[in-house]
């Protein structure tokens, strides 16, 4: 096995695999293009599929731009994660680079807990959403679904890493190509090109800022992802080069679907109409297709259950990494030799994540999710400030950002929150 380097006090594994009498540890197979899928399929299911709908009620046709302002907020923070993850290539990320940045192993266990939180909670939202999808198809109650689906795909979860990934790459190809199709037969319609021009905002109008950026905030969930991408650090190949391309090459592909998508919703189905639909984009698809909706039904099925598999595996990594750091009981911290996975860790995650999509509503999963994860890169951008400030040094090959951006990232992070707060 490789040495493992100490940066700032945290221990990053080598090639963890089993040797003799060690314990097992996590396997490094994940390549760059399966890391951009796992990105993929962790964010394109959680918004478009689930939240268009939501995000159209409150900014009416200038959905798209709610999307965009959203992406804004993530770019200067995805920026920082590049950097901190090419300095510590761990899993439970975000708890170690507070950890390093704040020197508070307090505040590094308090960081981890909610990233946790904003996995399970974002699970527990898009296993409510794909019910509306499902019973398309299946006259079953959701209080029936539910259990089904997440202990489904829990066990998915758990079954190994590389396997994992895979099942949710193939389920991320599927769903992007119904995307790409709804894309293709919106702007293949002349009279919905010529509306284009309708979804730019006129920003003196009553009401259109504050609709926006109230949008803003269930629009900013569906870009929950990218930094899922740092806590399978230790199961990435190279994590130093790859991470940090996954990470913007995740942020701009969805950033581009996202708007298109937007556009041809809003202008092809009334704001109103998508709002009050259980399966937004099965009307969408419909109206711009004489393709029987059964199809974007199926896909919109299984994009949101491979969300559901990608959120579980962050969740239950992090809870694993908080273990192994010693800061969580050692029974997360246990990786079956069998599948590779923590299986302690994932079947905490499944149970808690059933127990809330059992309880609460999906737009309220929604936001609660946006403002754990707006609070978390609040955090990680002060960690790297800190950082910088102490002239702490980067790693050979680390990806390193000029020191505004973090500044940036952070006063982004706040604004959206206390912003989402006041107009939602």
């Amino acid at each position: 096995m490789d040495a493992a380097p100490k940066l700032e006090g945290i221990s990053v594994p080598g090639d963890i695999s089993v040797q003799g009498n060690e314990a097992p540890h996590l396997r490094r197979r994940l390549t760059l293009p399966l890391l951009v899928l796992y990105g993929l399929g962790v964010t394109i299911g959680a918004g478009i599929y689930v939240l268009v709908g939501a995000t159209a009620g409150r900014a009416g046709v200038h959905a798209p731009f709610a999307f965009l302002l959203a992406a804004c907020v993530m770019a200067f923070t995805a920026a920082a994660f590049a950097e901190l993850a090419g300095r510590y290539p761990v899993s439970a990320g975000e708890a170690a680079y507070v950890r390093a940045g704040f020197n508070s192993n307090l505040l590094s266990v308090l960081t981890g807990l909610m990233v946790i939180a904003a996995g399970t909670v974002s699970s527990a939202a898009i296993a409510v959403g794909s019910t509306g999808y499902i019973r398309e198809l299946v006259d079953l109650p959701q209080a029936a679904l539910l259990p089904l689906i997440v202990v489904a795909m829990g066990l998915v979860a758990a079954w190994g890493i590389l396997e994992s990934v895979l099942f949710a790459a193939f389920f991320t190809l599927i769903e992007a190509g119904g995307l790409i199709v709804i894309i293709v037969a919106g702007f293949s319609d002349p009279d919905l090109v010529a509306r284009v021009p309708e979804v730019v905002p006129s920003w003196g109008e009553t009401g259109v800022l504050t609709g926006i950026v109230a949008a803003g905030l269930l629009a900013f969930f569906a870009f929950i992802g990218f930094e899922d991408l740092v806590n399978v650090a230790e199961e990435a190949k190279n994590p130093q080069r790859t991470l940090p391309w996954a990470i913007f090459l995740t942020l701009t592909i969805t950033t581009v679907m996202y708007f298109l998508v937007a556009s041809v919703a809003v202008l092809s189905v009334p704001p109103e109409t998508l709002a009050a639909s259980p399966a937004p984009l099965n009307d969408v698809f419909r109206k711009v297709t004489n393709v029987s909706p059964v199809i974007i039904i199926a896909i919109a099925i299984v994009a949101t259950l491979n969300t559901i598999i990608v959120q579980l595996i962050m969740a239950s990594r992090v809870l694993y990494g908080l273990a192994d750091q010693g800061n969580m009981p050692q029974i997360f911290g246990r990786v079956s030799a069998l599948t590779g996975t923590p299986l302690v860790a994932t079947a905490t995650v499944t149970a808690i994540v059933l127990v809330l999509a059992l309880g609460f509503p999906l737009e309220g999963l929604a936001e609660m999710t946006s403002r754990i994860t707006l609070s978390v890169f609040a955090l990680v951008n002060v960690a790297l400030i800190c950082l910088k400030v102490r002239g702490t040094p980067a790693p050979a090959g680390a990806v390193q950002v000029p020191f505004i951006v973090p500044v940036l990232g952070f006063i982004a992070s706040l604004a959206f929150l206390f912003g989402g707060t006041l107009f939602g």
